[in-house]
């Protein structure tokens, strides 16, 4: 058995995750909300007060882009900004009654899409697929994978022989 009889996980991985994002985003629009909106509640909760730059790396996003959704969420009246009294260059954020009320609506929501997406999965399987995910992650973040993708394919055995077509084939 080859390692291309199968989807390559690489390709499983991204198309699952792709579905699943979608979904769990489609279920916090349904509660009133975003995934970038989820996150940046989710990641100030977390923390009582969070700069706006800890907060970007909290969430994964680009400065610019968590200032947009900080500006739409504060027009919303969700949280306020106001400059770090130690660092004036810093803006602290803090939730709002109305963004705690999201925030709990939200969880709720994804408390309900994580129970769906378990649903029929038992622990010990979840327990070991967070095990799988944490050394796929592991081996994307290890140094030597760069330079691992830059030498692929190693060796023509590695590519599968691409079945013929007999339509195409060129006379000579």
């Amino acid at each position: 058995m080859t390692p291309f009889d199968r989807p390559p996980v690489g390709m499983n991985l991204a198309r699952t995750s792709k579905v699943v994002a979608q979904a769990f985003d489609a279920a916090l629009v349904e509660a009133g909300g975003t995934l970038p909106v989820w996150l940046t509640l989710l990641s100030v909760k977390s923390k009582e007060l969070a700069n706006q730059r800890e907060l970007a790396g909290m969430i994964g996003i680009q400065g610019a882009t968590l200032t947009h959704h900080l500006n739409a969420m504060e027009a919303q009246g969700l949280l306020t900004r106001r400059r770090d009294p130690e660092n004036r260059r810093v803006h602290q954020v803090a939730l709002t009654e109305a963004g705690e009320a999201l925030f709990e609506k939200l969880r709720m929501a994804a408390i309900a899409f994580d129970k769906q997406l378990r649903m029929g999965i038992a622990d010990e399987r979840l327990a070991e697929f967070a095990e799988v995910l944490a050394a796929l992650r592991a081996n994307v973040e290890a140094p030597s994978f760069g330079h691992l993708l830059a030498s692929f394919p190693g060796d023509e055995n590695d590519i599968p022989p691409r079945p013929g077509n007999p339509a195409r084939a060129v006379k000579s």
